[in-house]
């Protein structure tokens, strides 16, 4: 080894392993550092966002619009997606249920599995995917060609102006897609199960009253509202901070989808437990 790999104090470590070592740590924290930034940033943003829904509520010729791009023009998609994810969850069951004697039982799974997870999970990825992404590409492009700025010099705020509108659009429409989500499901699975592998149509449909209740369609509708704002306020947040030319606005959709998502699979956990463990407490006292 030369004498120029050994340190001064006599360690037979190459200098260049520390310093790549520490050139290793400081790039994680900075990228820590800009996580950190980031969401603190995005707290702000939502709570500014959030104060205007008590101070005054946008227009009615800027929410109708928001409205009915949000919520009708998503309908056929995630009816569409709707309807075969319940025929593939069919699919994947009937093999394991027929075994053991219990493909009359696939009605419950289908219509408990679209009602809790698969239904707001599927429409949130759809809007997601559909919704986000334009809002964060078209809230992008009003950054980069100055239409933002130009809204603060005439003394509009834009938070109100294009902001809100779309966070209510997602809170208030996501809901309806995903009780059409759950419906579509359950109507695929149930026609799968029942006209194409033979099912007996009474034990199917019996079995799904049997065990799934309101409750269950209770827990993904609440779970979508979460779902909503997440997207909305996500969306949003990378188009009002996206960076300078044609590449920045396509960064910014792409970085509002996979936020959304992960975001929303996160809060997917955190209140499948928080709500099993209302229900648990409830159970006893309501008979629910």
């Amino acid at each position: 080894m030369s004498s120029d790999s050994i340190n001064p104090s006599g360690d037979s470590h190459p200098r260049g392993f520390s310093l790549a070592l520490a050139d290793s740590i400081a790039d994680l924290g900075a990228v820590v550092i800009h996580w950190v930034e980031t969401l603190g940033d995005m707290v702000l943003f939502s709570l500014r966002t959030l104060s205007w829904l008590f101070t005054r509520l946008p227009r009615r010729d800027t929410l109708i619009p928001a409205f009915y791009n949000i919520g009708v023009l998503s309908l056929p998609v995630v009816a569409l997606t709707g309807t075969f994810i319940g025929m593939v969850l069919a699919v994947q069951s009937y093999t394991q249920f027929k075994t053991f004697g219990f493909e009359t039982r696939l009605g419950a799974l289908v219509n408990m599995s679209m009602s809790r997870e698969l239904g707001p999970v599927l429409a949130a990825t759809m809007l997601a995917g559909r919704v986000g992404s334009a809002i964060a590409a078209e809230l992008g492009t009003m950054r980069v060609t100055e239409q933002i700025d130009a809204l603060i010099s005439i003394g509009a705020n834009p938070l109100h102006y294009l902001v809100v509108p779309r966070f209510l659009g997602c809170l208030l429409m996501i809901p309806s897609l995903t009780i059409m989500a759950i419906f579509m499901g359950v109507v695929g699975g149930g026609f799968y199960c029942v006209y194409v592998l033979g099912v007996d149509s009474y034990h199917y449909w019996s079995n799904s009253q049997q065990y799934v209740d309101n409750w269950d369609l209770f827990y993904g509708v609440f779970k979508s509202i979460f779902f909503g704002a997440t997207i909305a306020l996500v969306s949003c947040y990378r188009g009002f901070h996206c960076a300078a030319g044609a590449e920045g606005v396509g960064r910014a959709a792409t970085a509002a989808f996979v936020m959304s998502f992960v975001i929303i699979l996160i809060l997917d956990l955190g209140l499948s437990i928080s709500l099993d463990h209302v229900h648990d407490w409830l159970w006893p006292e309501m008979g629910l």
